[in-house]
This record gives structure tokens, C-alpha cells and sequence, in this order.
């Protein structure tokens, strides 16, 4: 049958459509848009069940920079992300102040070899006394020397992580600690969540301020303000009463530049509806809170 004139046009929009097509098929995809702070997922979200090689590759499909991960997932998950194309930005690992226990995981003298040259952090938590007991200063400072000087050797830095309930339970704890250690690769972390159970919201900004000269690491998480327990004070970032446009404003102002990571401890579902909603919390986030000011 022959074409009528009215079927030309809506034949030459086809051609064009297909040629388009082909055309960005052929075309490499846009660059990721630079943040000045990379933004990765712990693998409390990514779930440690999971073989390293799944974790690494849902976080770099969902648009995450990196991973950080638990020291028992090592070399596994060196090799994971490297295979993905993403960085390691942190390895959780345990030191104990308690005498009678072994100073730090047996673990890591192998964890900072094969770290070795990498811009990994040593995310180390403190346990073995109640917060607060002091007299455990010193001990606690001697063990973060030890690890300190393991971790200069391979070039790493070390992150006191404060933890609700754990003898370094504050940014205060990890800084006090931190000055008695005397290393210049030590810094300290904020978590949020932590922070949240540990103090008050309104003492937030001061912490900051406290902290910013020497922090490492920052985790982040939606959360209910007023929250009591883990449920209310670690949810994707896209739920949640507090404010982490404030909090990612002030971080800004105080000239952070570091790596955030989610913190997915304990949330119910899917790694990869976790994720996925936390990324889209956090695009939001950043065009909340806008391009930092120099």
C-alpha cells in the first residue's frame, strides 16, 4: 500500500529515533559527578553474608565510591574491590584495654600488610572496661600506640571509633585517648548513631568543632530525633527525623573533606533496597545542603 503524506513525518521521527539510539549506544556514559566528600556503604548494609565479590559489585552499581568492611572479610574483600573498581575506605577492628585479653585482633599484624600502600583506615573500636573508667587510660593508649606504629609501617592511618557502650563510647573518649597516644597517624570519627545514643543533639556542633582537626572518618544514617535504641537512631537515609543536610552543612563549614559511610547496622530488608534508597537519600542531601563554601 502507498504511503500517505501524513505517515512521511511520523516515518522521518522514526529514522532519527533509531539513529539517536545507535548512536548512544556508542557514546561512554557521563562522568560521575564529583562530591567533595566520597560517600561508601559499611558492609552492616551491604551484608556480611554475602561473598565480598556480591557486596563490592551492588555498591558500585548503585553509585557508591566504596566499601568499608569488618577485618574478618580480609583479603577477600581487597581483592572484591578491586576487581569492582571501588576503594576501601575502612577495616573495623577491635582493641581491649582488659589485661587479661590479647590488645587487639590477631589478625591485623597480616590485615596491615596486605593494606599495605592502600588509603585504607583502620577503624579501630575500644572495648574491655565500662566508658568512663579512666584509669584504663593508659593501657588504652599503649594499645593504640602498638597498632598506631603497626599501621605506620604499612603507610595507614588509624580512626578511633566511638561506640555506644564500649570504653572509647564518645568523639571526647576517642580524643582523650587519641592525645595520650601521641601518634601522629591516629585521628578519631563521628558517628552518628552513636553519637545520637551516646549524647545530646544540641551538643553536636561543639563535638564537631572538637573533633574537625583530627577526623578521619565520619558514618552517617537516618535517624529519629529523641531516638533511644538502634531501631529509631539507624535507618536509610532517606527516613528519619534528624537533620542531615545541618549535619553535612556543618561538617562543610569546618572543612571536612573526607570519606561518610552509611551505616546500616541492624536495618530489616534487602541490601539492595537499603542501598538503594540511602543513595537517594544522599543525592538529596547534597543538593539540600549545596557546594561547600571556600
Amino acid at each position: 500500500m502507498e504511503p500517505t503524506r501524513r505517515t512521511f513525518p511520523v516515518m522521518a521521527i522514526a529514522l532519527i529515533s533509531a539513529a539517536w539510539a545507535a548512536a548512544s549506544a556508542q557514546m561512554p556514559p557521563a562522568p560521575k559527578e564529583k562530591t567533595p566528600n566520597p560517600f561508601f556503604a559499611m558492609d552492616t548494609a551491604t551484608n556480611r553474608q554475602l561473598p565480598p565479590d556480591a557486596q563490592a559489585a551492588l555498591v558500585k552499581e548503585l553509585g557508591y565510591d566504596g566499601i568499608g568492611c569488618d577485618i574478618r572479610q580480609l583479603p577477600d574483600m581487597i581483592h572484591a574491590a578491586d576487581k569492582a573498581g571501588i576503594r576501601l575506605f575502612s577495616v573495623y577492628v577491635g582493641a581491649n584495654v582488659d589485661p587479661a585479653k590479647p590488645a587487639y585482633d590477631p589478625n591485623l599484624k597480616d590485615a596491615v600488610q596486605w593494606l599495605k600502600g592502600r588509603e585504607t583506615i583502620l577503624w579501630l573500636f575500644v572495648t574491655g572496661a565500662k566508658p568512663g573508667a579512666l584509669e584504663h587510660d593508659g593501657r588504652a593508649a599503649a594499645v593504640v600506640r602498638e597498632v598506631a606504629d603497626l599501621a605506620a609501617a604499612a603507610g595507614l592511618r588509624v580512626a578511633l571509633y566511638p561506640h555506644f557502650g564500649f570504653y572509647v563510647q564518645s568523639v571526647e573518649d576517642a580524643l582523650r585517648v587519641r592525645e595520650k597516644a601521641d601518634r601522629k597517624n591516629v585521628g578519631v570519627t563521628f558517628n552518628l548513631c552513636h553519637f545520637l545514643r551516646a549524647d545530646r543533639e544540641e551538643n553536636l556542633e561543639a563535638v564537631l568543632r572538637k573533633a574537625a582537626p583530627h577526623l578521619y572518618l565520619v558514618s552517617i544514617n537516618g535517624a529519629d530525633r529523641g531516638g533511644k535504641d538502634w531501631t529509631t537512631l539507624i535507618q536509610t537515609l532517606d527516613r528519619g527525623t534528624f537533620d542531615n543536610v545541618r549535619l553535612l552543612k556543618l561538617l562543610h563549614s569546618l572543612g571536612y573533606t573526607g570519606p561518610i559511610g552509611f551505616q546500616g547496622y541492624g536495618i530489616k530488608g534487602e541490601p539492595r533496597e537499603i542501598l538503594s534508597r540511602t543513595m537517594d537519600g544522599w543525592r538529596k542531601i547534597l543538593a539540600a545542603a549545596g557546594p561547600p563554601t571556600p
